[in-house]
């Protein structure tokens, strides 16, 4: 874990915690959506930073409550939080902003759908305009199959946002915000859908990379420069100030980068990989952007090399995940060197076995002198761990180990 490694870090709880994180910090059984009860705890624990990780707990405003007692939190409020949220916000901001996204329409009438479908195409996206995990996507070229799925999304009572198809791999960049000031890590790529070559439906993600050899080095301050700060500051105008970790999704095409989505926190598989190569301390970074300090501190340092991250999911994955069965193999006796395994659907059963409690089961994260070694370690390690009908993707940076990876030339 980033944060243990931090030599001014003195204790790390987490709550509610896996067996994973167990091993390294204190776990308390507390529920994270509650504002009472992460603040009663933090106040219990004398605790000098609160790092608030999922999108509900933010959206539903646990930092403000945290703050107003008077606790250093790194994660921002509910207002600012709305840029993932709502996509509609979202597309407020980033169109105030000058920030380049795709077209997208509102449906939120089952009487309007069929004429929003005729204005796109001929590839779909359609969007869950809420929180969705990263499952409430769906991207393709048959429109029954897009009405289908904004027909099921709008039965629910959810509104619908369609969008026109951005060209280009997709980028990851997250980046920490203090108001304007910008601090951006490390560039990574991940993988949504489910299976090898990227076929079947949209997940939170099966695995990520970095660095990116295929992206030119000016791409990230370029991203910076007019993606980012540009939303930074509008939050700022409209008094809702971003504090915390603000994710831009982009598509690299023809004409630039393109905001695909914003998250407002950290998200997997991409931060296993990024802080995998992280050579500056975590919690002062995140210390100093929770305190309004982040333009005093010195840009983040990195390792040398490459890390890859792979996840492990259960059977039926993005569908309802099969749990409760026996994972071996996680243990330092299958240990492949420069490689971990952390801990994400997981539970221990009353005799004391790892057993599924999720989706995402496990990430295993592996470093090398480049993405070749670290595939071969991280492929490595994830062969020996064994839990009945799980799977993974196999090309996690294949295609640019293989330099099959490029963006579009005007």
């Amino acid at each position: 874990m980033a944060l243990r490694r931090d030599p001014g870090v003195s204790a790390v709880c987490a709550a509610p915690g896996n067996p994973g994180i167990a091993q390294q910090a204190d776990v308390r059984p507390v529920d994270p959506a509650s504002a009472e009860a992460v603040v009663a705890l933090a106040a219990d624990y004398a605790a000098d930073l609160v790092v608030i990780g999922p999108e509900v707990p933010l959206v539903l405003g646990i930092a403000d409550a945290v703050r107003a007692a008077g606790i250093a939190c790194f994660g921002p409020s509910a207002a600012a939080a709305r840029i993932e949220g709502s996509k509609a916000f979202a597309k407020d901001v980033m169109a105030a902003a000058g920030v380049r996204t795709a077209h997208s329409e509102i449906v939120d009438h089952p009487g309007e759908l069929d004429a929003a479908l005729d204005r796109f195409g001929p590839t779909w996206v359609v969007k869950d305009d809420g929180l969705a995990a990263g499952k409430g996507v769906v991207v393709t070229a048959e429109r029954s199959a897009a009405r289908d799925h904004a027909a099921e999304l709008l039965e629910q009572g959810h509104p619908v946002l369609l969008e026109s198809f951005l060209d280009g791999p997709e980028v990851s960049l997250f980046c920490l915000v203090d108001g304007e000031t910008v601090v951006p890590l490390l560039p990574a790529q991940d993988h949504k859908r489910v299976g090898d070559g990227d076929i079947g439906p949209n997940t939170g993600g099966m695995g990520a990379y970095t660095p990116l050899p295929w992206l030119p080095a000016e791409a990230v301050a370029e991203i910076v420069e007019t993606v980012v700060k540009p939303v930074a500051a509008e939050m700022v105008r409209r008094e809702v100030p971003f504090s915390g970790l603000l994710y831009a999704g982009l598509a690299m095409g023809q004409a630039g980068p393109a905001v695909v989505e914003f998250n407002c926190r950290f998200g997997d598989p991409e931060t296993q990989a990024v802080l995998a190569l992280l050579d500056s301390p975590l919690g002062a970074l995140l210390n100093a952007t929770a305190t309004g300090a982040l333009a005093d501190v010195e840009p983040p340092r990195w390792q040398d090399g490459a890390a890859i991250t792979v996840v492990l999911a259960a059977e039926n994955y993005p569908g309802r995940p099969r749990n409760g069965d026996v994972i071996t193999g996680t243990g330092p006796e299958s240990a492949e060197p420069n490689t971990e395994v952390l801990h994400a659907g997981t539970a221990l059963r009353e005799d004391g076995a790892l057993i599924s409690a999720g989706g995402r089961v496990l990430n295993v994260v592996a470093t090398g002198a480049d993405l070749t070694e670290a595939r071969t370690r991280a492929y490595a390690r994830i062969a020996a761990i064994k839990l009945a009908g799980s799977h993974f993707r196999t090309d996690i940076a294949l295609g640019a180990v293989e330099n099959r990876i490029a963006i579009p030339s005007a």
